[in-house]
């Protein structure tokens, strides 16, 4: 699967004389989602997607206003539903209400907890969240976020000789997995400053998690692209986090898996197969039905908590992904 062109990693601060060139960038987007939300095919997308499951895949929260904006939009025109309900569809082979939507995010980014979790606590709605195990308990900052400040800070690898800094990270993603951990560690030896250290979730905030409405899943050990690694990896990685997950949440092993950046591997699935996993969860901004055809293998819709209002709506319908695909976008 080719990397998302929406890419959901940080990217290394900009330059101050690259910010009137975004403010432009900002204002046309804006200005193309009013037209989108007020078109008239939004209404006809809107009627479709009631048959349709919208699964929104967030990271970390950034701006709890826009968030909390988000999800009380939510409650009003859709019907969130918590991952247990995705499970026993599939199970069962009933398809869920229409207008069903579940709330995920990837990584494990403390502001989950922090920002997210009051959000949906006091509206109700539940979630599932999908944690990176190796950084659980720790400070060490996401391997995406460390790279992005490294080549924004002089850090040069073999493998990255030709990419711009602020391209360092789609790059890597592109790299055979033991290309992408030595570029990584390249650019540490090479960069003029250290990554700054970033606080993880704690074993014991997967439990707040868990007993708040908020379902914990498998996102593998270490985030890497399982499609870029060798099959002995991509076992381990599924494993190890499987492990670490039953451990912390009483012995109650995990079901649910999301793919790091999405990318599909029919290794990844054979191996979570035997492992008993019922869902498995893609991010490639497309709707799915409402009753999965392909448990491991369920369309999620790409947003984050600064997405506004407008562009949410049309997430949420199904028009700003139909225009995306329909411009090449992967």
């Amino acid at each position: 699967m080719p990397v998302p062109t929406t890419d959901p990693s940080p990217a290394p601060a900009l330059a101050p004389a690259t910010a009137p060139r975004r403010a432009r960038l900002s204002g046309r987007r804006a200005t193309v989602d009013a037209v989108l939300r007020n078109s008239p095919l939004q209404p006809l997308f809107r009627l479709a997607a009631t048959r349709r499951l919208a699964v929104l895949a967030y990271h970390g929260v950034d701006n709890p206003r826009v968030f909390a904006l988000q999800m009380e939009r939510l409650v009003r025109v859709a019907r969130p539903v918590p991952l247990a309900a995705v499970e026993e569809a599939v199970r069962t082979g009933r398809a869920l209400p229409p207008r069903s939507v579940l709330v995920t995010f990837d990584d494990g980014d403390r502001t989950v907890l922090t920002e997210g979790l009051p959000v949906l606590t006091r509206l109700g709605i539940p979630a599932a969240a999908f944690v990176v195990t190796d950084l659980i308990g720790g400070d060490q900052p996401f391997w995406w976020a460390e790279a992005a400040f490294l080549a924004a800070h002089g850090g040069t690898a073999r493998s990255l000789a030709d990419c711009p800094p602020g391209d360092a990270v789609r790059r890597m993603k592109t790299l055979p997995d033991r290309e992408r951990r030595a570029a990584l560690a390249e650019l540490g030896e090479s960069a003029r400053a250290r990554a700054p250290r970033q606080e993880q979730l704690t074993p014991a905030d997967l439990l707040t998690l868990t007993r708040n409405g908020v379902a914990v899943g498998n996102h593998t050990a270490g985030h890497p692209c399982l499609d870029r690694c060798e099959g002995g990896t991509v076992r381990d990685e599924i494993r190890r986090a499987h492990d670490a997950l039953t451990g912390w949440l009483g012995g109650e092993e995990p079901t649910a898996f999301a793919y790091p950046n999405g990318n599909l591997d029919p290794r990844a699935d054979a191996e979570l197969r035997r492992l008993g996993y019922r869902i498995g969860f893609l991010f490639d901004h497309r709707h799915d039905r409402l009753l999965p055809p392909h448990p491991l293998r369920i369309s999620r819709l790409r947003v984050n908590s600064t997405t506004g209002r407008d562009r949410f709506d049309t997430i949420l319908s199904g028009l700003h992904p139909a225009v995306h695909h329909l411009r090449g976008g992967s």
